[in-house]
C-alpha cells in the first residue's frame, strides 16, 4: 500500500467524483490517503489534500453481497443523528455508483480524537479521568436513546416488534453454522435466554457494537469529552437495553492475562457494572430491573461470534496472532452468561 494507491481506493477517480458532486471542497493539492481500518469490517481511510482532511468508509475487498444498502443505512443515520445531542461526524456525501472506486461509499468529516481499547491505553488517563470518561459513555449512550426516530426520520430504520426473539434466533443460528466441537452449557444458555424473554421498552435508535473503543475522546479542551460514536454497521430500531447490556459486559474484568479479547475494564478508576446501570436508569427513568438478561444475551453473542472465529481458524480460514487462544475464551463467556442470568 502507499499513499497515492491504498488498497480499494482510487484517488484519482474520488477527487473526480468529489469535483463534480461537491464543488470547491476540495483544495488544489494532491490527495493521499491511509487505512485507518481494514478487514471483514468496512474498510475506513483518512483523506487530506494538504489542508483539510475526511474519512471514507466503503465495503471491504471482494465483498461481493449487495453492499449499497450498508453504505446508505450507515450513511442515513449519522445524517440523522448529525442535529442531535448525539456526536457523530458530519457527513458530507453518500454515493452509490460503484463505477467511480468500485463499490458504494460515503465521505464523512474527519474528527480528532483516541479510541481507547485496551486498560493499559486507559490507564495513563488515571483513575479520575477514566471514570469520567466511562460515564460520558453512558451519558452518550443515554442521549441516542432519547431521540425520537420518527421526528429525525429514522421510523422505518428497523422492526422493533419482535426484536429479542428475532435476535436470539439469528444468534442460534449463527451457533449453528459454526459448531465444530462441544460446549457444554451454550445450549442451556440459549435456552434459558428464550425462556424468560423480557418485555421491551420503547424502541429506539440502537447502535449493536457500543462500547469504548468504538467512540474517539478528545482531550484537548481540557476535559475528556466523547468527540463522535463511529460503527455504525449494526445500528437498527429495536430494543435500546440491548445496548446497555452490551456495555455492562465490557465492564467486567475478565482475568485472563494476556487475553485476544481486549477491554479497557481493569483500568484504574474504571466504573463498575452496578454505576453504569446506575448512570443509565438515573439519567434515561429506564426501568433496568432485566438488565441480567440483556448482560446474559451480550455474553451469548460474544461467546458465539468468538466461537465463529474459532471455527474459522480451525479450518485455516483465519491467521495472526491471538487467534490460536480465542477458543479457550468461549467457555469463560457461556460461564459469565449462566451465572448472569442465574443471579439475576
Amino acid at each position: 500500500m502507499s499513499a497515492d494507491h491504498p488498497p480499494g481506493l482510487d484517488l484519482d477517480r474520488l477527487r473526480g467524483h468529489l469535483d463534480r458532486a461537491r464543488p470547491g471542497l476540495l483544495g488544489g493539492g494532491p490527495l493521499t490517503a491511509r487505512l485507518i481500518e481494514g478487514g471483514r469490517s468496512n474498510l475506513t481511510y483518512a483523506v487530506t489534500d494538504g489542508a483539510a482532511r475526511w474519512v471514507v468508509r466503503r465495503p471491504p475487498l471482494g465483498h461481493v453481497l449487495a453492499t449499497a444498502h450498508d453504505m446508505r443505512r450507515e450513511h442515513r443515520v449519522i445524517s440523522a443523528l448529525h442535529p442531535t445531542a448525539v456526536p457523530v461526524p458530519r457527513p458530507v456525501l453518500l454515493c452509490e455508483d460503484e463505477s467511480v472506486i468500485g463499490a458504494p461509499f460515503y465521505v464523512m468529516e474527519f474528527v480528532e480524537g483516541t479510541p481507547y481499547r485496551t486498560a493499559e491505553q486507559l490507564a495513563p488517563l488515571g483513575p479520575e479521568r477514566t471514570r469520567a470518561t466511562v460515564l460520558g459513555l453512558v451519558d452518550a449512550l443515554v442521549d441516542l436513546h432519547a431521540v425520537d426516530p420518527e421526528a429525525v426520520g429514522l421510523a422505518d430504520f428497523g422492526r422493533p416488534e419482535g426484536f429479542l426473539d428475532r435476535q436470539l434466533r439469528r444468534w442460534g443460528k449463527q451457533l449453528a453454522a459454526s459448531r465444530g466441537r462441544e460446549l457444554p452449557g451454550i445450549d442451556e444458555l440459549h435456552a434459558a435466554l428464550g425462556r424468560t424473554l423480557p418485555a421491551s421498552p420503547a424502541p429506539a435508535v440502537v447502535h449493536g457494537d457500543y462500547r469504548l473503543d468504538n467512540v474517539l475522546i478528545d482531550s484537548t479542551s481540557g476535559t475528556d469529552r466523547i468527540a463522535a460514536v463511529l460503527d455504525w454497521e449494526m445500528s437498527t430500531l429495536g430494543d435500546p437495553l440491548t445496548d446497555l447490556g452490551l456495555l455492562v459486559m465490557y465492564s467486567v474484568r475478565l482475568e485472563v492475562p494476556d487475553s485476544p479479547v481486549s477491554t479497557t475494564a481493569g483500568a484504574p478508576g474504571h466504573p463498575d457494572p452496578a454505576e453504569l446501570v446506575e448512570r443509565y436508569a438515573a439519567r434515561s427513568g429506564r426501568d433496568v430491573s432485566a438488565v441480567s438478561w440483556y448482560t446474559a444475551f451480550a455474553w451469548f453473542k460474544l461467546a458465539v461470534i468468538l466461537e465463529g472465529i474459532h471455527y474459522r481458524y480451525t479450518q485455516g480460514q483465519t491467521v495472526g496472532p491471538g487467534f490460536d487462544r480465542i477458543g479457550e475464551l468461549v467457555p469463560l463467556f457461556i460461564e459469565h452468561g449462566l451465572t448472569t442470568l442465574q443471579e439475576g
